[in-house]
């Protein structure tokens, strides 16, 4: 493994806090510190990462962790190049930007103008709504899912844009909400085709990367082609043993730059020492996102804006296969940290966290400042449990929040996939979460006349700027009932079919390309599976109750249409 420390600080320096001066090297003690945060993957039979931290015009460290080919015994190095995943779609964003300030476009162009083969789908969507997750676009990787490819097989541009082309809806009308989508950042890669008559990969190498010397840069559009350095993907079980995650991506503008620490060093400088573009370009980069109701949102062009220990920021995280990347900018104080990963379950944003601590003093947030004392958990035991029993069982929701609520040793419970969370008795049939006031429910019944009515119980969810509304439902089914469900369902939109069995009184799920797997009912209309690409399907049903065919809302796609067509 080879380390590179450029021009650093003062000797004062220890090992939490950089003085404001720098000097010319690295205390041991802070070098000590850094590589204590990857030594469990400082050794030849794992993957890792590598890592950059930038200051000023230098990368003052730089050094890898780990494998990048476990095979050939190749190790990690700021050399080493990696597939960024989602950190790619910066620079597709700047493109655009860039192309904008030309007068090529305007980012509230719709985006039909540049898009002749895109739907129309009765709603404009602009440049702009595309770089802020802002389109309702359905999300490609998603539906490509659904279609029945899989994220292994190699995926061309040709081919996202020919499922893209054949859409009927969107998730909502633009501007109305917040939904990532990486359908978005590929259009955008085909709106600077359009523009410019350059692939993604032409117009970056010529307009970005070669100007700011990231030589080892590029959009990979092309699966097959050897990249030398090239970093391998690997996921790792839970017994430790790790396997090749497979990549074979051919398409670009929402993933696919290859690049390493040493070039990425220089993207981040260039926020503040412009080499390509100014800072007018910069300040369009970060601008915030204001959806149709003036609520600004985080994400700005391909990057989102936050802050950390009270110091402004600019941050991205990326995930494909194995490859897991995190770049953050601190503009005002002219510093960057890059973490890139070859392992799937490792987490680039808590290490760059993680490292941005030792060099950026940390201050209380307001919300630190007046954090309350630890309450005890006495104050949840409930005067009347009966009162409470009513609203107890299984919850669901529209957008397929899966809850139960249950009361045990006096104390009224919130369950989720992932918790179990007490909930403190408010006035009347309110409850709020222990540990978190700021998020509380709201219980009734049908009949609306509190725990003692009868009929079936609701609750409404709120937390900070939200609100869920949801019902319990049954979970017994009779034979006949689960029989209505059985069935063929057919996607217009993306020529796939799904067929819906039953056996011992369960249901199943399975297509010509995914295997049979269980189908859940979470009450009569809202059903379950176990599959990342279409976990939440709605019933849809005629005038007489009966089942005409479902609707995939779940992910980052809402209302995509499969109709039954036998029984």
């Amino acid at each position: 493994m080879r380390i590179y420390i450029k021009s650093a600080f003062t000797i004062a320096l220890l090992i939490a806090v950089v003085p404001a001066t720098f000097s010319q090297s690295l205390p041991p003690a802070v070098s000590d510190r850094i590589d204590s945060l990857f030594q469990q993957w400082d050794r030849t039979s794992t993957p890792g990462y590598t890592v950059g931290i930038v200051r000023n015009d230098s990368l003052i460290f730089a050094k890898g962790y780990g494998m990048a080919n476990l095979e050939y015994g190749v190790p990690n190095s700021p050399a080493t190049i990696y597939h960024m995943a989602s950190v790619s779609k910066q620079f597709t964003a700047f493109s655009i930007v860039l192309l904008a300030r030309q007068g090529k476009l305007n980012l509230d162009d719709d985006i039909h103008k540049y898009l002749a083969w895109f739907p129309d789908l009765k709603e404009k969507i602009t440049i702009r709504n595309l770089l802020n997750h802002t389109s309702g676009v359905r999300d490609q990787w998603q539906l490509l899912a659904i279609a029945g490819t899989r994220l292994d097989d190699v995926i061309t541009q040709q081919q996202i844009v020919q499922v893209l082309s054949k859409q009927q809806g969107l998730n909502f009308k633009p501007g109305e909400r917040y939904m990532y989508s990486n359908s978005g950042f590929t259009m955008l890669a085909e709106i600077v085709r359009s523009v410019t008559g350059q692939t993604l990969r032409q117009f970056t190498d010529s307009a970005i990367f070669r100007p700011l010397g990231m030589t080892r840069t590029h959009f990979h559009d092309d699966a097959t082609e050897i990249v030398p350095n090239r970093s391998y993907s690997y996921d790792v079980d839970d017994k430790g043993h790790y396997s090749n995650s497979i990549l074979s991506y051919s398409n670009a503008g929402a993933t696919s730059l290859f690049t390493n620490v040493e070039d990425m060093s220089k993207w981040v400088m260039n926020f503040w020492d412009h080499k390509v573009g100014d800072q007018q370009d910069v300040a369009q980069l970060t601008t915030r996102g204001v959806l149709n109701s003036g609520r600004a949102i985080s994400y700005a062009l391909g990057i989102a804006v936050d802050s950390f220990h009270n110091q402004r920021r600019y941050q991205h995280s990326g995930g494909d296969a194995g490859y897991r990347t995190f770049v953050s900018v601190f503009p005002d104080l002219k510093m960057g940290f890059i973490v890139f990963s070859n392992l799937g379950d490792a987490n680039p944003g808590e290490k760059a966290d993680d490292l941005a601590s030792l060099f950026i003093p940390g201050r209380p947030s307001q919300k630190e400042q007046h954090k309350q004392p630890p309450r005890d958990s006495g104050i949840a035991i409930l005067a009347d449990p009966a009162k409470w029993m009513p609203f107890t069982g299984f919850y669901t929701s529209d957008d397929f929040a899966r809850f139960q609520f249950r009361i045990e040793d006096r104390k009224l419970y919130w369950l989720t996939p992932g918790g179990h969370d007490l909930l403190v008795p408010r006035s009347g049939d309110t409850a709020e979460e222990f540990d978190d006031p700021t998020v509380w429910f709201t219980f009734s019944t049908a009949a609306g006349g509190g725990a003692s009515a009868a009929g079936g119980a609701t609750a409404e969810e709120y937390w900070p700027g939200n609100h869920r509304h949801l019902w319990r439902y049954d979970t017994a089914k009779s034979e006949t009932q689960l029989e209505s469900y059985t069935g063929t369902y057919y996607c217009p939109e993306l020529d796939c079919n799904y067929r819906v069995t039953l056996k011992d009184h369960h249901l199943f799920i399975a297509s010509a390309k995914y295997n049979e797997t269980p189908l859940m009912l979470f009450g009569d209309d809202n059903l379950g599976v176990d599959w990342w690409w279409m976990s939440g399907l709605k019933v849809v049903r005629d005038a007489r109750k009966k089942i005409t065919g479902f609707e995939v809302n779940s992910g980052r796609i809402r209302r995509l249409w499969f109709k039954k067509t036998d029984s």
